[in-house]
């Protein structure tokens, strides 16, 4: 059974706090490597990362050396600096590597140990493959019984909500904007066509960095440019779906327009999925964290009763994980057609109210 990066975080401790080896499998560009690396970082460890596919038998076990009497194996530096301080060793591409390397893995995942050289006690190791569900489209080796035996095996689905909250801070937010709204252009989820160009998570923050470094999301931009661009990282699709919002960017609405702006008129035409994405940025941008002011509050009392019930629904359950106050606030406050919030509310859960 696949599970999500949330999911994973929670239970990958309680692996590591046992010394286990730890298999990430999924589909490429989903962020296996991302989260090795963050749970690595939450552990308080660098990380060694080696790609396994790209390693010959001598590159895992080093070379010979002797004294004149006795032969010994001498670790190459990567090795030895897991074997002399807590690291975690991340092995990629694991179901790529040659049979001899994968052997050589085989006894580091199973005794902590290769060539007489033992991992220090606070080392872990982690690696990651494409193969299991998906590892028919790939060029991969199958991983038998045995040698699957000797990790701690996760298969990964994560969510969009995962990917989400990842790039709030690590991608543009019109890029943010477009896959909240747009979640279908996320990544491909059906069977591939050899040689064309799919949309993955890891492209979307390629793409966010290129496009940003060429300032390609400024008003006035070469839009010609940044299809093209789209394409060779995202392909037509997504690229045409992704110019096309940037173009009418200026219509898209944002927490500020509403909350410090007021501007309702704005969310005339807005369905339900484009209010929910509205209101998941709130969450995002952690618009109600702290206090907030007594106009923030009204216009957000003027927006929560022009939502849909199950926006609105959405929207009381975002406040409510954030400052109490606000909830309070809000609660309490009237209406400009004189209505107060709170039947506002009551009308949500129970149906008009009873004059």
């Amino acid at each position: 059974m696949a599970i999500d990066f949330k999911t994973f975080n929670k239970i990958a401790p309680m692996v590591a706090a046992v010394k286990k080896p730890i298999l990430l499998r999924g589909r490429h560009g989903i962020g296996k490597s991302c989260v090795v690396y963050q749970a690595a970082a939450e552990l308080g460890l660098p990380v060694v990362e080696r790609r396994a596919s790209q390693m010959t038998e001598g590159d895992l076990v080093g070379l010979p050396s002797t004294d004149g009497s006795v032969t010994r194996f001498c670790p190459p530096d990567w090795f030895a600096q897991a074997c002399n301080e807590p690291v975690a060793l991340f092995l990629d591409e694991v179901d790529r590597a040659t049979t001899e390397v994968r052997q050589g893995i085989f006894e580091l995942t199973d005794s902590r140990k290769l060539n007489g050289h033992r991992l220090h006690e606070g080392t872990l190791i982690f690696a990651a493959v494409n193969g299991g569900e998906h590892g028919d489209q790939y060029q991969v080796s199958e991983m038998d019984p045995a040698e699957l035996d000797r990790w701690t095996v996760f298969d990964i689905e994560p969510t969009v909500e995962d990917w989400l909250s990842w790039a709030n801070e690590n991608v543009h937010g019109i890029v943010w904007d477009f896959i909240n709204n747009n979640r279908s252009h996320l990544e491909h989820n059906g069977d591939i066509e050899p040689n064309k160009v799919y949309p993955s998570r890891r492209s979307w923050d390629r793409l966010s960095e290129c496009l940003t470094d060429a300032a390609l999301f400024e008003e006035g931009a070469d839009t010609d440019a940044l299809y093209h661009l789209s394409c060779a990282f995202v392909g037509f699709e997504a690229a045409v779906s992704f110019t096309d919002f940037i173009k009418n960017y200026e219509r898209v609405v944002n927490p500020e327009d509403i909350l410090k702006h007021g501007k309702l008129e704005k969310i005339a035409d807005m369905t339900l999925v484009e209010h929910t994405a509205l209101i998941e940025k709130m969450d995002k941008q952690e618009c109600f964290k702290e206090v907030m002011p007594e106009g923030e509050v009204a216009n957000l009392a003027e927006y929560f009763a022009a939502l849909p019930s199950e926006a609105a629904a959405l929207l009381w359950k975002v406040i409510g994980e954030g400052h109490i106050d606000n909830t309070v606030a809000l609660h309490q406050t009237q209406l400009k057609d004189g209505r107060w919030v709170s039947t506002v509310l009551a009308e949500i859960y129970t149906g008009p109210q009873e004059s």
